[in-house]
């Protein structure tokens, strides 16, 4: 455990050189065979051989320790890798949602457009037909003040319709002039009533034509606040698309710091696994090359091996020195 702690302490304050010395010089301090000291002198083989397996135990569970944290850290940098392909792709799905959605608003504006130019030009034409009744009706007007002018006439000259008479063989009777200033007089009460109807038809058109005109612009309005609307929405959009832009973006060099360290305990461990064949005076073989787990086994049986001959050489050393309370008094 405290080796653990150790080794976490200076992997998140070295760089990858420091890594490497760091770890060649624990493998080293490992590898190095000390003589037993004086004041040790009095501890029993059993004593120093619990001593060894306590230390080799932590050493064990120290590389466990790191093995588990090194899988949890790959487990962990996965899940968030998968997390964002998930965001990334509902992202993608959302924009895709959001251009079909303004495709199909830009179709509505086009076919309002041409709705509206469409009616626009027949108001044009109800315009057009307006002023051609109204042409019609002073027309009509101007014939009706002529018939006027004419009754007028021929009511100041009965003296003079009477000479007609005395001298005509057209009409016999005045009667039959009366009759024809009868049918004059209906004449022009049939051009009154049409102008009268005209008249009416041309309020009721203009009154049409002003509610008609009002409608279509309150639609136009309409068509204004949800195109602003829809332009709003797009800004916030897009504002929105630049907001995970810059996360994606933050996410991508935490990786590849998260990478970087991963690498340098790549280096690190594959430095130790050199040395160690080195010690052995052996070459590495290519096919263990790269295989960081296999080289942390192959590291951890080293220490384990090593610490074994270093406890049996102690061992042999201790009993080859004598007893001096079983050799007894010297003469």
């Amino acid at each position: 455990l405290y080796f653990s702690r150790i080794s976490g302490r200076k992997m998140a304050k070295e760089g990858g050189a420091g890594l490497e010395d760091y770890f060649r010089t624990t493998f080293e301090d490992k590898l190095l065979v000390k003589m037993p000291e004086r004041e040790s002198d009095h501890l029993t083989p059993a004593t120093r051989l619990l001593e060894k397996r306590r230390e080799m135990a932590e050493v064990e569970q120290a590389l466990s320790a790191q093995k588990e944290e090194f899988q949890m850290k790959m487990e962990t940098l996965q899940q968030r890798r998968d997390e964002l392909e998930r965001k990334e792709q509902k992202l993608k799905e959302s924009l895709l949602k959001f251009d079909k959605f303004l495709k199909e608003n830009e179709m509505k504006r086009v076919r309002a457009l041409k709705k509206a130019k469409t009616e626009e030009e027949l108001s044009r034409q109800k315009e057009k037909d307006i002023q051609k009744l109204s042409h019609e009706a002073e027309e009509l007007s101007s014939i009706v003040e002529r018939q006027k002018e004419r009754i007028k006439k021929y009511s100041m000259n009965q003296k003079f319709m009477e000479k007609i008479l005395d001298s005509s063989d057209e009409f016999d009777e005045a009667r039959e002039i009366i009759a024809r200033c009868d049918t004059l007089k209906q004449t022009r009460e049939d051009l009154l009533d049409r102008e009268h109807a005209n008249q009416d038809a041309i309020e009721m058109e203009r009154a049409g034509l002003v509610k008609f005109t009002e409608e279509k612009n309150n639609e136009i309005l309409g068509y204004n606040n949800e195109l602003a609307h829809l332009q709003t929405r797009l800004e916030k959009a897009q504002a929105e698309a630049v907001k995970w832009e810059s996360e994606w973006t933050r996410i991508q060099t935490t990786a590849a710091k998260k990478t970087l360290l991963l690498g340098q305990l790549k280096m690190a461990t594959h430095n130790l696994f050199v040395l160690m064949y080195k010690h052995l005076q052996r070459k590495v073989p290519p096919s263990e090359t790269g295989m960081t787990l296999f080289q942390l086994e192959r590291i951890q049986t080293f220490i384990k091996d090593l610490t074994e001959i270093t406890n049996e050489i102690k061992r042999h050393e201790t009993a080859a020195v004598p007893n001096p309370q079983l050799l007894g008094p010297i003469n």
